[in-house]
């Protein structure tokens, strides 16, 4: 099953066309990664499947409804959202943090939300007694374990990533990416993970999507991507692996 489609999107930034007439469908649990240079869309197009930006042409679905009828404020906090530097609330405790979105979605019960906290920091392999931490007091891998909590909380189907681990040292960010993809598996997420290391790409998709200005320039397995490149742009791309 399809759980997210582009159609014929369009979309205009600062006078300038990001996507041209992009088309794009991703199966329901499947990992997509992103790859492409800087300014081919990438992040346009994960801001637009949650609402963040909308298409000036074209139609977006997610999970069957177009974005254009859906109420955007309950679609986002039904998504985990990770970016690069993690996000979090500096002022806030690491249970704070992760329960932020069942908050401000109305649940209040402090003590199911401890709970649900606890249960999410030993689901990405942190310590109970890190709850009470602030951010600061974090490692830069233990931060963006905390980010992932915090997109689990709401119990997303859908994650979006954005070059989460592009940050951190090459054996923290191995650990993460085995990580993500145990808890992809574990539960049954679709995600949708935009880095620019064609290494990470390769790793964790099911398939991989490359993109240049605005387009799809190939969208397949990570074998075919490697032994098939279809231009010398994506030969280029993949010749480090």
């Amino acid at each position: 099953m399809c759980i997210i489609r582009f159609e014929h999107v369009v979309k205009i930034l600062g006078g300038k066309e990001i996507l041209k007439d992009f088309n794009l469908s991703i199966r329901e649990g499947e990992f997509l990664t992103v790859i492409g240079r800087s300014g081919c869309g990438k992040t346009t197009m994960l801001k637009l499947i949650n609402g963040l930006l909308l298409p000036d042409q074209g139609d977006i679905f997610v999970e069957e409804t177009n974005l254009k009828e859906t109420d955007m404020i309950a679609l986002r906090r039904r998504m985990g959202y990770v970016i690069q530097n993690k996000g979090l609330f500096p002022h806030m405790t690491v249970e704070k943090n992760i329960t932020y979105v069942p908050v401000i979605s109305g649940k209040k019960n402090k003590e199911e939300n401890h709970k649900l906290a606890l249960k999410l920091l030993k689901l990405v392999g942190l310590d109970e007694e890190m709850a009470k931490r602030y951010p600061e007091e974090l490692s830069g891998g233990q931060q963006q374990r905390v980010g992932i909590a915090r997109a689990l909380a709401a119990d997303p189907r859908i994650l979006l990533m954005d070059e989460p681990f592009g940050a951190l040292d090459e054996i923290t960010r191995q650990t993460m990416q085995d990580e993500i993809l145990k808890l992809q598996r574990k539960l049954k997420l679709t995600v949708v993970f935009i880095t620019h290391d064609i290494r990470e790409a390769m790793k964790l998709g099911d398939r991989i999507l490359v993109m240049d200005e605005g387009k799809t320039l190939q969208l397949d397995i990570p074998e075919n991507i490697r032994l098939h490149p279809i231009n010398d742009f994506v030969k280029e791309l993949v010749k480090s692996v």
